[in-house]
């Protein structure tokens, strides 16, 4: 990592303000009362929320606290969500992944100030380091995180989590998930070795035999999303669009493109600033993508609500 990025990790101490989630006194000073080791079972990831992140601080206390805030709709997320959960393996027991699905816990979004996701902070003695925003290469996430060991060592921060006891405290901890419903394990089985078609197949005949399983249509939405995006690379879709941005179908994309980035309110913005323009079908069609873009982000979102609106202005 550059010395630019170490400096800049360093400026961030505190940048974040947690206050409203965290209602702790000061650590000790540096090396102060800090064991080696955690002082019970812990967890190498984590799940955790808007209600249960305080947990995370007093954990921090011990080994650094990666947060990664992310959304399971976003590729780009997604794939580096995966990257991290790799490496906090690999470094075996030296910092805890936190994962925050920052659509689901806005006052955690808001204190890491995620304007978009993925984005991964850091957590050290209790105090908040912003990191990095968007997907890197796995190399300079692995720089980033020696960064923040070195970082936390510099701050007292040196011990480590028993392996051995986190992986038996997960088993432990978290009961065994629900079998899922045929075809949503057939839709997901179909996701895992890359065959979107036969995923999209498979929940279309679940809300055939459903009409109200809002879960095959939130499936449906995100996996037709991903199969849209399958093969195409971003700065060909965007430069297509760029050359015809009046075009419905490579507005459509690079909306497609935006949404999957993280781009939420880019995406909605682009479909709602095209709708006036187009005849009737066209219209049709940009209605139709952005009701599959709410059911991927998520009927309570705010955004989704805004952009709702608006669409209903335009339509009525």
């Amino acid at each position: 990592m550059s010395d630019e990025r170490a400096a800049q990790i360093s400026s961030l101490r505190g940048a974040v303000d947690l206050s409203g989630l965290v209602n702790r006194p000061e650590p000790a000073a540096a090396g102060a009362g800090a064991s080696a080791e955690a002082s019970g079972p812990a967890r190498l990831v984590v799940d955790v929320d808007d209600r249960t992140f305080t947990q995370l601080v007093d954990v921090s206390r011990t080994v650094p606290v990666i947060v990664d805030l992310w959304a399971s709709w976003a590729e780009q997320s997604t794939r580096l969500s995966a990257t991290l959960v790799k490496l906090v393996r690999e470094y075996a027991g030296r910092f805890v992944l936190a994962r925050v699905e920052a659509e689901r816990n806005p006052q955690l979004a808001q204190a890491f100030q995620a304007q978009e996701v993925p984005t991964v902070a850091a957590v050290i003695g209790g105090r908040p380091i912003g990191l990095f925003v968007g997907e890197l290469p796995e190399p300079e996430i692995r720089d980033a995180i020696e960064q923040v060991l070195a970082f936390a060592a510099q701050n007292g921060v040196t011990g480590t989590v028993d392996v051995d006891d986190a992986d038996a405290g997960a088993d432990a901890a978290e009961p065994a998930p629900a079998p899922l419903p045929p075809l949503h394990q057939e839709a997901y089985d179909a996701i895992e070795r890359g065959d979107f078609q036969a995923a999209i197949d498979a929940y279309t005949k679940a809300i055939a035999q459903n009409p109200g399983d809002h879960d095959a249509k939130a499936g449906l939405a995100q996996v037709s999303l991903l199969h849209r995006l399958e093969g195409r690379t971003l700065d060909e879709v965007r430069a297509a669009a760029a050359a015809a941005p009046d075009d419905v179908d490579a507005q459509l994309d690079v909306a497609d493109a935006d949404l999957s980035g993280g781009h939420v309110e880019d995406a909605f913005d682009r479909l709602l600033s095209l709708f006036p323009k187009l005849d009737a079908e066209g219209k049709n069609r940009v209605r139709e993508r952005l009701v599959e873009f709410f059911e991927v982000v998520g009927a309570e979102d705010a955004r989704v609500m805004k952009a709702r609106g608006r669409l209903a202005s335009l339509l009525y």
